[in-house]
């Protein structure tokens, strides 16, 4: 089956100070289309990391990532850029909107380098997407007029404007109430389902957990287990075992 995202034995290291630390370690896995997915697991353990790999914001340290079966490893920061741009839509827990430009021109904003859309295709898809999210009498509104969870609205219409095989959402109820935040998660799930566009969360919110289709839990930049709810809406878990998780205690 064709996957939206495949990575193959993915290693990313960082340097801090003298000191090498491993954030992920041989990571494989594929993504299908369409999916409601939730990357959990406590601060640290490597979700946002995970999720800046698939949005070719980072590069990984080794190993091979597809987007859209299409390796992303000999391409430029240009084309990378293009692809994003094409491809993969951000919803951020901190909203990153622009506080000098209304909801209209925020999700604008990101189709302006798309020499493929018209002038006029922005102005339709500003709209449609505005009215998906609840938001078209809004749209003059700057996000300082705007509540947090309209405000999560404004990013998602973004985040989707592009028309993106990919929406990445990195905590996006983080900085909700849980009433907002289950509002924003049923307005995604509605349009994951309405429009097939798969959605991939990194969260450690269990309301999150409890939206998803598909689950994939972190522990120290590993991925522990795969997840998949089955006809009776109950977790089916596979848990994923190292060779050296049975070392002991004193090995080196």
């Amino acid at each position: 089956m064709k996957s939206v995202v495949r990575m193959e034995h993915v290693c990313k290291d960082y340097l801090l100070g003298e000191q090498t630390v491993r954030a992920l370690n041989d990571i494989t896995l594929a993504i299908e289309p369409g999916v409601f997915l939730a990357i959990s697991g406590p601060s640290g353990s490597g979700k946002t990391t995970m999720l800046n790999l698939m949005g070719c914001i980072d590069r990984p340290s080794s190993g091979s990532i597809y987007i859209n079966d299409e390796s992303v490893a000999d391409k430029s920061a240009n084309e990378l850029a293009d692809l994003r741009a094409h491809s993969i839509g951000f919803i951020f827990q901190t909203f990153n909107l622009l506080p000098v430009l209304s909801a209209a021109e925020n999700v604008e904003y990101p189709l302006l380098r798309r020499k493929d859309v018209s002038a006029e295709e922005r102005k339709q898809r500003v709209a449609y997407f505005l009215d998906i999210v609840g938001l078209a009498r809004y749209s003059n509104n700057r996000p300082n007029q705007l509540s947090g969870g309209q405000r999560q609205r404004v990013a998602i219409a973004r985040a989707l404007a592009i028309k993106p095989a990919i929406v990445l959402a990195d905590e996006p109820t983080a900085n909700l109430d849980k009433r907002t935040g289950r509002e924003i998660l049923r307005l995604m799930k509605k349009i994951n389902q309405r429009l097939g566009t798969t959605f991939i969360f990194s969260t450690h919110d269990q309301k999150v957990i409890d939206h998803a289709d598909r689950l994939v839990q972190f522990e120290d930049g590993r991925i522990r287990a795969f997840g998949i709810r089955d006809v009776d809406n109950n977790w089916r878990l596979a848990r994923v075992d190292y060779p050296d998780d049975n070392l002991p205690d004193n090995a080196e």
